[in-house]
């Protein structure tokens, strides 16, 4: 019986408020349920999900995440539009949470960091008949503009070129 898709996240965090601030500021989920200074559920827009990220208080004092030890890298939120992948890359840089940016030939991608540490990437899916051929395609720097002129910012994620909604 395989898998189907993961359902939510759960992290644990320092400190609840700063998080959630975070978490909705910039990446637009909204407030389910919080239990000040212990939890929080929140939800993606238009999810499905009971709640797609869980945050666990730990305390100040408590270590974030360290490269090169066993442990989660990473999680991937996809957007909707480009128009969207941009105006978080800004949100993101203004934040100075922002660690990098790649294009990954099947999909266009921001790497961050939260209050915590904790790294996250937030991408747009390229539509699947612009899907390289080689599967061996190098990663390269991302050039957002130029994507947006070949796509448009209001391409859905993963949808077929032209087929804009």
């Amino acid at each position: 019986m395989p898998v189907r898709r993961l359902n939510h996240a759960v992290l644990y965090i320092r400190d609840v408020a700063t998080s959630v601030a975070f978490y909705t500021e910039v990446l637009g989920f909204k407030v389910d349920v919080e239990i000040p200074g212990r939890a929080a559920f929140l939800s993606a827009q238009e999810t499905l999900n009971d709640h797609d990220l869980g945050l666990f208080a730990i305390g100040s004092g408590a270590p974030g995440p360290q490269q090169g030890r066993v442990g989660l890298y990473h999680l991937a939120w996809e957007v909707g539009t480009l128009g969207e992948l941009a105006e978080i890359g800004r949100a993101l840089s203004e934040r100075g949470a922002l660690v990098g940016a790649t294009d990954h030939h099947r999909s266009k991608s921001f790497y961050a960091k939260d209050p915590d540490g904790n790294e996250f990437e937030v991408m747009w899916r390229v539509p699947r008949e612009d899907w390289p051929a080689d599967d061996d395609a190098k990663m390269r720097a991302l050039d957002l503009d130029a994507d947006i002129a070949r796509w448009g910012a209001d391409l859905p994620t993963g949808a077929a070129a032209g087929s804009v909604t």
